[in-house]
């Protein structure tokens, strides 16, 4: 008998269609936010433009700086079948790990396949659900083609083509990431501002978010879930900062559950007090209801897919029956869930 904690079926909740945001808010900064007190469990319904009245000087903000790539290709075989493709990790120069829509591509070793006068690939190798594909063009040249004719990689859920501009944050630098770090979204160069005037400290780390951000959990006893990789980095002088920021008991605010995870991963809790390593690399750290946060104390995310990993982060995070209740209560209240909703704070 599976306990309750660990039973899937507690992470699982009914959402109205019309409640999935097709489309950001504009400008994204005037969408509402859910500010959730974990010590009174009270909820607090505002708009994301006050978010600086829940802040205070001397806390720090911590941005996943990762950029999502176009990753979503349509090309042609060579026989004129049309194929889609979606880029999830470059292996070398030239070569992509992807997904092929159509199935039968996959087991197709050589299959050639054309997307532009200028790009066209070839699936050289088969791993499990992927395949290996090795483009024609390399390095610039070859993402500059990524970007001219790739989609963004939306969610399913999405029905409509996404800009590149709205599926990216405005801050984003480091190239890498096949979904975006969606937290991140709702901030502005305004929003950037009126966190500077509070004397709000603002950092970047990197995790660059794959696919298995979205899968949901299929195995009933989600500790039997195996999480998905991601890269990460952090670099020395972020570090430190955030070290002594931590020693001198300001708030530690992770922006995106991408930023939690790279602050958890990071975090060396051999010593009395938890402090960062400066590193890269990549992580399957799997953080569920049980797991004791070691760095983070508070954070910004939006609203998460039934039975996903950021579901149950956010329910370790602020205990599983309030994260419910706060679900419970955007529903009633019409927020905006998913990529391009609404947002909350969990302080």
């Amino acid at each position: 008998m599976i306990s309750k904690i660990k039973n899937l079926k507690t992470y699982n909740f009914n959402l109205p269609q019309e409640l999935i945001a097709q489309k950001p808010v504009s400008p994204p900064d005037k969408c509402r936010l859910l500010v959730l007190e974990r010590r009174s469990k009270k909820i607090i319904d505002d708009k994301f433009l006050n978010l600086t009245d829940y802040l205070q000087q001397g806390d720090v903000l911590v941005f996943n700086n990762s950029k999502v790539i176009p990753a979503r290709l349509i090309g042609r075989k060579i026989t004129g079948g049309k194929v889609e493709i979606l880029l999830l990790r470059q292996i070398k120069v030239n070569i992509w790990e992807c997904l092929v829509g159509n199935l039968q591509i996959k087991k197709q070793i050589g299959t050639k396949l054309k997307f532009s006068q200028n790009l066209h690939g070839k699936i050289i190798n088969r791993i499990k659900d992927t395949a290996q594909i090795k483009f024609n063009l390399s390095s610039q040249k070859l993402m500059a083609q990524i970007f001219k004719l790739g989609q963004m990689p939306t969610p399913p859920y999405i029905k409509r083509l996404a800009k590149q501009n709205e599926y990216q944050t405005f801050f984003a630098q480091k190239l890498g990431s096949v979904a975006a770090p969606t937290a991140g979204l709702h901030f502005t160069p305004r929003i950037f501002k009126k966190l500077k005037q509070k004397g709000v400290q603002i950092e970047f780390v990197t995790l660059h978010v794959g696919l298995g951000t979205f899968q949901p959990i299929k195995v009933e006893d989600i500790t039997q879930h195996k999480i998905h990789e991601e890269y990460f980095e952090i670099d020395k002088q972020t570090a430190q900062r955030l070290n002594q920021a931590k020693k001198e008991n300001r708030r530690i605010i992770a922006v995106g559950t991408t930023s939690v995870r790279v602050l958890e991963t990071c975090s060396n809790s051999k010593s009395q007090i938890s402090d960062l390593r400066s590193q890269k690399g990549f992580t399957k750290i799997y953080i569920y209801p049980s797991y004791k946060f070691k760095f983070v104390d508070a954070m910004i995310t939006n609203f998460h897919l039934p039975k996903s990993s950021l579901l149950l982060l956010v329910s370790a995070f602020a205990r599983t029956n309030f994260i419910k209740k706060a679900y419970h209560h955007a529903i009633r209240k019409k927020y905006r869930f998913y990529s391009f909703g609404d947002v909350m704070l969990i302080k």
